[in-house]
């Protein structure tokens, strides 16, 4: 999913209109009317927002003039790109300022020939009475040959002679997968998968029915393959050798496995009842905080800066002093990840993320939060009756008090939990190192798919 600021956002290329824009010129004085602002002024609207149509004619019509590779989920476009401003019965599609003139032309790479003239080809033949590899005479079409040294991707097109003892390999050895070289023991599993070779191997009966039929890569090692990338983050090129596949081959695979994947293992990252979590409370929750529901902390994953202004504006972090994209986690005093949001742009607040992450329709009434002080966010939890148990604030005092200062630290003793959950989470290293720009469309599925990992791994705090 792409990067969003704290607004609807005008869905054509380019467009940079969003509802924050529009709520800031409403504050605006109107210098030609005089009221105090916009709002209350009869001047027209700088612009308006149209919601996708829900009819399936007009809305394949509007999807094939904006021309969007990824559609986001919820589109808007603004009324600039409407004839009369708006939809109408005689203009009822955007058509104006839509970001291009014409879809992009497919481009093919220049592919070099060199042509000698006939006068210079039997000097070379008939010296050796076969081609020289060192020479640097060029041929045409007819007569040229291919170095199998130079050519590119020569791991993915078979044995060449150099490896030709190899067939004569047993049919055992050569049926071999990747995974079966790989993972031989636990710990050859949790280095390249993060979880253990038992919980893999059950992954692996779970999803294979999903797998592409015309793969020519097993299924175990389409998996491998994607929780390789997730964990150590190899480059592409990497996984083609390991793989023995083009780098095209792999960014689909990579592309498909995620989907899957996080598809089919949502049920892994569960909303606990208030029962289980009373049932499997931590002594160090039972002794001082027994009612807790859940832990929760905001983190950040560096994020490649992308080449658009607005997307670096969005995603910039000052406490980061970088590009990042920013989640909430919420945990159970057990352990569990229970709840993991969409990413957002690092200038995103907790609150905002809080309110708008759609965590607070998980609480009920009599339920117990606890936060950093960075969540303020006492008034919206309130409004559900639930609690929340922050550290104390100085409230511009010299100090605090003596039973301030020791609740702070009975709540600072149990808050590492949540700390110890994001480090579990962030041993994929897809999100501690930098987030490759290309993934941004799929760093929600990435989010989901490393909180089940870690549920599956099974972690958990004991209870003593």
């Amino acid at each position: 999913m792409s990067l969003r600021s704290s607004g609807t956002t005008c869905a054509v290329r380019g467009c940079t209109n969003n509802r924050t824009k529009l709520i800031q010129w409403a504050k605006r004085e109107c210098f030609e009317h005089k009221p105090k602002t916009k709002l209350e002024c009869s001047c027209q609207r700088w612009y308006s927002f149209h919601r996708l149509p829900i009819d399936d004619e007009t809305k394949r019509i509007w999807l094939k003039n904006l021309n969007l590779k990824q559609p986001p989920k919820h589109l808007f476009v603004c009324s600039f790109h409407f004839a009369d401003k708006k939809p109408t019965q005689d203009n009822p599609y955007p058509t104006l300022f839509l970001g291009y003139e014409k879809p992009p032309e497919k481009r093919r790479r220049p592919r070099a020939r060199h042509v000698t003239t006939p006068a210079d080809e039997p000097d070379v033949m008939e010296v050796s009475g076969e081609p020289d590899p060192t020479s640097q005479t060029f041929h045409d079409a007819q007569t040229q040959w291919s170095d199998p040294a130079v050519e590119d991707h020569t791991y993915s097109k078979g044995p060449t002679t150099i490896t030709c003892s190899m067939t004569t390999a047993p049919s055992s050895e050569r049926s071999l997968s990747v995974a079966d070289v790989l993972l031989k023991v636990d710990a050859d599993c949790l280095l390249y998968t993060g979880i253990p070779l038992l919980e893999f191997k059950t992954l692996v009966s779970c999803l294979q029915r999903f797998a592409p039929t015309l793969s020519a890569l097993p299924a175990e090692d389409q998996i491998l393959l994607t929780l390789m990338k997730l964990r150590q983050n190899f480059v592409i090129a990497d996984l083609a050798r390991r793989f023995k596949m083009s780098p095209g081959q792999v960014s689909k695979t990579l592309k498909f496995w995620i989907d899957a994947i996080a598809e089919h293992t949502q049920d892994l990252i569960p909303w606990l009842p208030r029962e289980t979590i009373t049932a499997t409370l931590p002594q160090v929750f039972m002794d001082n905080f027994p009612n807790t529901t859940c832990v929760i902390d905001c983190t950040e994953s560096v994020l490649q800066k992308a080449k658009n202004l607005d997307s670096r504006t969005e995603s910039y972090s000052h406490y980061y002093a970088s590009n990042t994209v920013k989640y909430l986690v919420a945990t159970a005093p057990s352990g569990i990840v229970m709840y993991i949001s969409e990413a957002y742009g690092g200038k995103c607040s907790d609150r905002f993320i809080t309110q708008n992450s759609g965590f607070l329709d998980h609480l009920r009434p009599g339920d117990e939060v606890m936060g950093d002080r960075g969540f303020t966010i006492r008034d919206l939890l309130e409004e559900r009756k639930v609690r929340l148990i922050t550290p104390a604030f100085t409230r511009k005092k010299c100090q605090l008090t003596n039973e301030q200062v020791t609740r702070t630290r009975r709540i600072a003793n149990v808050r590492i939990h949540i700390e110890r959950a994001i480090r579990r989470l962030k041993v994929y290293r897809i999100l501690s190192q930098t987030v490759p720009i290309n993934f941004v469309p799929k760093i929600d599925k990435i989010l989901r798919i490393c909180a089940a990992l870690v549920n599956l791994r099974g972690e958990i705090i004991s209870r003593t």
